[in-house]
């Protein structure tokens, strides 16, 4: 039986394997020994002897566990990893420089407990992944005797570069969405309906290798494509229509993320035509300035100041971009005011666009790296044919 599209991954020495499409993508193993060094440098640095992570995207950066249940505790000389008995075995096969331990009771007790028992005065948790009720769970059973600091930046402030590994993983993300996108586009005419469209680009991402969409696929026609995080629905395409396409695999943990706007009609008006073109323009400009030591902000100021110049900028009602990797959203933000410096391995999007009620809207993304000498399109899908016969 021939297959088509399988994913497999593996730690051979310093290589994974990930087959999609029947092509062998060869990527160095994730370094967890390294990205532990580093959180564990942050600690020293804050006089902190724990960090507890509960975000699950933090775990598997740090350990490998893709599990969605989980408690991980990374020290100067701990790396434990809690679990329940439905991960056990997962834990073990994945995790990698971490001790498992199955608890059958409440995980985030059983932490409270083990802390209370190894005497931490100062523990540092994710602050924002963690509930109020846990919290407190964790502050009764250590007995009250811990001391718990926030400190959700200190992981996510090391995914905000992405290595080697990570990089080959949203770039093949990148090309099975570009290439299902590629494959679904002469299905896109009027009477077509925005589910059905949605549905089979998230096959055909899934027939390509990927684990599956990043996020819900957005089609978006006529006077809905004006909602920026518009729902695929049962409308029908109809004649004369905008219809925005946001979608994006996730592969081996990584996503993707790309936009793409098509007018149903070869003859655009000159003001269908004029939109576009401002749209496509503010996109080239924050794309070119992605690069190292460029401020989140200015990036979104290149493309706002393109769109203001068109009189266009209070139709631009998001910011410009985001970045991408374990999350579809994670930082850095590329908003107005942010301050964040860009660093080379960085991953975001460029995404401007215009929404004007009763007539639609018109947004172009790409998910761009910022390398070493400029910015670099990971989404390399064609802009300039975007009407329909």
């Amino acid at each position: 039986m021939k297959v088509n599209a399988v994913i497999i991954q593996r730690e051979e020495a310093n290589v994974s394997s990930l087959l999609f499409m029947n092509m062998k993508l060869e990527i160095p193993s994730h370094p967890y020994h390294e990205r532990q060094a580093k959180v564990r440098a942050q600690l020293e640095e804050r006089n902190l002897p724990l960090l507890l992570i509960t975000n699950p995207r933090n775990i598997f950066y740090l350990t490998g566990f893709r599990g969605s249940a989980g408690i991980a505790g990374l020290g100067s000389s701990e790396a434990v990893l809690w679990v329940d008995p439905r991960y056990t075995l997962q834990a073990k096969g994945e995790a990698r420089n971490a001790d498992i331990v199955e608890e059958r009771g409440s995980l985030i007790k059983a932490v409270g407990r083990w802390l209370g028992r190894k005497k931490f005065k100062r523990v540092g948790f994710e602050d924002a992944q963690i509930s109020y009720n846990d919290y407190r769970a964790l502050e009764k059973n250590s007995s009250g005797k811990v001391k718990f600091e926030p400190a959700s930046e200190i992981v996510e402030g090391i995914r905000f570069v992405k290595d080697e590994g990570e990089i080959a993983l949203i770039r093949a993300a990148c090309q099975i969405t570009v290439d299902a996108f590629a494959e679904v586009r002469p299905l896109v005419r009027p009477g077509a309906r925005e589910s059905d469209l949605a549905a089979e680009i998230e096959f055909r991402m899934r027939r390509k290798g990927a684990e599956g969409p990043a996020f819900d696929t957005i089609v978006a026609s006529g006077p809905r494509s004006a909602l920026p995080h518009a729902r695929a629905s049962n409308k029908i395409l109809g004649k004369s229509e905008l219809v925005i396409f946001d979608l994006g695999a996730i592969l081996g943990g990584y996503a993707a993320d790309m936009t793409r706007t098509l007018y149903l009609d070869s003859r655009p008006g000159r003001r269908i035509k004029s939109l576009y073109r401002a749209v496509l323009e503010a996109q080239q400009q924050a794309v070119e300035s992605i690069r190292e030591g460029v401020e989140g902000g200015e990036v979104d100021a290149a493309a706002r100041e393109s769109l203001s110049r068109r009189g266009l900028a209070n139709f631009f009602t998001h910011s410009t971009g985001h970045g991408v990797g374990l999350d579809i959203h994670e930082k850095p933000r590329l908003g107005k005011k942010d301050k964040t410096r860009l660093k080379t391995g960085c991953v975001v999007t460029a995404e401007p666009g215009v929404y004007l009620e009763g007539l639609g809207g018109i947004r172009l993304e790409d998910t761009v790296l910022a390398g070493a000498n400029g910015p670099e399109i990971l989404t390399r899908s064609p802009m300039d044919d975007w009407t329909i016969s």
